[in-house]
């Protein structure tokens, strides 16, 4: 199957809440580990979108098999059928064009897909960890082209959060570690998230 580019003059279809209900059970049941659940393919469009390289530019081929773990060796996996493959990938490329669209144009109205858990006595904590996973995978897509980015004192301050609750846990001091198993503090760290996107945003538009 012959993947599409991202065409960011696509129409703006956004996805309705069934559809993204749709997408995120049709990712969920795949009989493959790799599969990113839907808050992690949130994650890695949105990095996708805010890379150094366009990512217009890049053949789908290139990005779009890793929302769904990959292709296998006949190309066709993990799907059952063409038909289920096409479907999840024309919902994927909507998703994208929604995000580009909220963050070029109305970025009050962007949200990213979190986890929200519920507490015995009502409190909620925002999980954004799934999320910056896939950011980080995205990154990962183009870590060269990104690596000034971390190198800059103001941006790198804006993707600390995103990087320590996405990147690689054998890599963490143990005091960050510890920041990551206490709740409270987790919560917090993913309520910077958000915020950092949208400075990271703001910048690329000012260049």
């Amino acid at each position: 199957m012959e993947y599409p580019s991202y065409n960011p003059a696509s129409d703006y279809l956004p996805l309705n809440d069934e559809e993204l209900s749709t997408l995120d059970d049709m990712l969920t049941k795949l009989p493959s580990e790799a599969a990113m659940n839907i808050e992690a393919m949130d994650g890695y469009l949105t990095a996708l979108l805010l890379s150094p390289k366009a990512l217009a530019e890049l053949p789908g081929a290139d990005w779009l098999p890793l929302v769904w773990g990959g292709d296998g060796a006949d190309g066709t996996a993990p799907f059952v059928s063409g038909k289920q493959k096409k479907r999840v990938m024309m919902l994927v490329l909507r998703h994208l064009r929604s995000i580009a669209v909220q963050l070029s144009e109305r970025p009050d109205a962007w949200e990213p897909i979190f986890s929200i858990a519920v507490t015995e006595d009502e409190q909620e904590l925002t999980d954004a960890e799934d999320w910056c996973i896939g950011f980080m995978l995205g990154v990962d897509q183009a870590a060269d082209a990104w690596a000034p980015r971390f190198r800059d004192a103001e941006l790198a301050a804006a993707l600390a959060p995103i990087a320590l609750l996405g990147g690689d846990e054998s890599q963490l001091t143990p005091e960050d570690q510890a920041r990551l198993n206490d709740e409270a503090l987790h919560d917090a760290l993913s309520r910077e998230v958000p915020e950092a996107v949208l400075q990271l945003a703001a910048a690329l538009k000012a260049d």
